[in-house]
């Protein structure tokens, strides 16, 4: 069982893209099966989140925890598992995230995105089943239909 005991940057790298969280040692640690461990700079030593997504990008970075000589290794999707991380992570990068309006616009404007390119993949499609009955293929055909059925059952 993972619980975060203290979880501080060591400092935070920013760019246009992302936000790096730069970890070090005796600024994260973890208790594990009840037992206090160090985070060990040794493989990844920093979590890095994109800013248009809010998502932590290298989920699958190792960190390193030490205790003694006995060493663990828990990936960034474990930690990112825990609801205690998630919210110790939000405190941190919240004041480096751009204005919330912004953010809300550039995410509308991908949905947009998202929706006229959905519809430019339909009509692709039904041009095709055209095509298919046009030229009287109907192996092309019943593949396009069933392609067709299964965009619109989901």
């Amino acid at each position: 069982m993972l619980n975060i005991k203290m979880l501080k940057p060591y400092y935070v790298k920013e760019d246009k893209r992302f936000i790096r969280i730069v970890l070090a040692y005796q600024y994260f640690s973890l208790f594990i099966d009840n037992e206090l461990y160090q985070f060990v700079p040794m493989e990844s030593r920093e979590i890095i989140i994109d800013r248009n997504r809010k998502r932590v990008h290298n989920v699958f970075d190792i960190f390193v925890f030490q205790r003694g000589k006995k060493m663990v290794y828990v990936s960034v999707a474990d930690l990112l598992q825990l609801p205690e991380f998630l919210t110790h992570l939000h405190t941190i990068v919240a004041p480096y995230y751009d204005n919330e309006e912004d953010q809300l616009k550039g995410q509308e404007a991908m949905e947009e995105l998202q929706q006229v390119i959905s519809e430019l993949e339909k009509e692709n499609l039904r041009r095709l089943i055209d095509s298919a009955i046009d030229q009287q293929d109907r192996d092309s055909f019943h593949v396009l239909s069933d392609q067709w059925k299964k965009l619109h059952s989901t």
